[in-house]
C-alpha cells in the first residue's frame, strides 16, 4: 500500500485494508483483532472490526523511520 493510498483512507478502515498496510494475513488480523493485540486501535462495530486509521499511519511512520 502506498503512501498516498494510506491518506487517503477515511477516519476508519476495515481490518482487511489495515492488514495489507501491516503486511498481515486477513486471519492473522482477525484473530490478533479478537485476542486485544492487534498493533492499531480497533473498534467493534456490530460484528465487525475498524481500525483507526490515524493509528495506523503513525504505526506505519514509526516503522518507516526505524
Amino acid at each position: 500500500m502506498t503512501r498516498e493510498e494510506l491518506l487517503a483512507l477515511p477516519t476508519t478502515t476495515t481490518i482487511e485494508i489495515a492488514a495489507r498496510a501491516l503486511g498481515l494475513g486477513r486471519t492473522r488480523a482477525y484473530e490478533l483483532a479478537k485476542l486485544g493485540q492487534f498493533p492499531c486501535k480497533v473498534i467493534r462495530v456490530g460484528v465487525s472490526y475498524r481500525v483507526v486509521t490515524a493509528d495506523l499511519q503513525r504505526l506505519l511512520d514509526q516503522k518507516r523511520d526505524a
